[in-house]
């Protein structure tokens, strides 16, 4: 669909189709995912939520190489030097995704999500499955994601990203 869209449109409205990165990560078409989350991020250097799915689908096509060493190969994207997302918990998202050394465990990015706003914790649930799914970690990955499916926010929601993760368990079989 997204590609018979971008095929009848100017190239240029490409970069902004980042849900066609969602629909190749979601088919295992990772380096394909990662290059419109590249594209997208060209044009929107400040949203969090491409730089992490484009980590995720790296982390997915290379799962023995480290954070750390997709840095060093400048791999990784990152928002432009004292920028930041305008929401509070994709710092967090960001942090865990990047590896940064302050805040890089899971349970910062939990403890954000913990008794903050409805969809903070749905979105900090969210990306702790897509993180966990990223590096290998299933189980995990399916607690986090039944969570963030099962949440208050994604009960009363119309948010895409509510919808895109009850296709998440729907694509791996989890049910929810």
């Amino acid at each position: 669909f997204h590609n018979k869209i971008c095929s009848s449109f100017n190239i240029v409205f490409t970069s902004y189709l980042w849900q066609r990165g969602i629909s190749y990560y979601y088919v295992d078409k990772f380096q394909k995912g990662s290059n419109q989350f590249r594209r997208d991020v060209s044009v929107n250097p400040i949203d969090v939520e491409e730089i992490v799915w484009d980590i995720a689908c790296i982390n997915r096509m290379f799962p023995n190489i480290t954070t750390k060493q997709q840095q060093q190969q400048s791999n990784i994207m990152s928002l432009p030097k004292g920028k930041n997302d305008r929401r509070k918990i994709m710092g967090a998202v960001y942090s865990l995704f990047r590896g940064d050394e302050s805040s890089s465990k899971e349970s910062n990015l939990a403890l954000a999500g913990n008794g903050a706003a409805a969809s903070d914790e749905f979105y900090a649930l969210f990306y702790l499955a897509l993180y966990c799914e990223s590096k290998g970690e299933d189980t995990k990955a399916e607690y986090y994601m039944k969570e963030a499916v099962s949440s208050e926010y994604a009960k009363k929601s119309s948010d895409y990203m509510v919808s895109v993760a009850k296709v998440h368990c729907n694509v791996r079989a989890w049910d929810f």
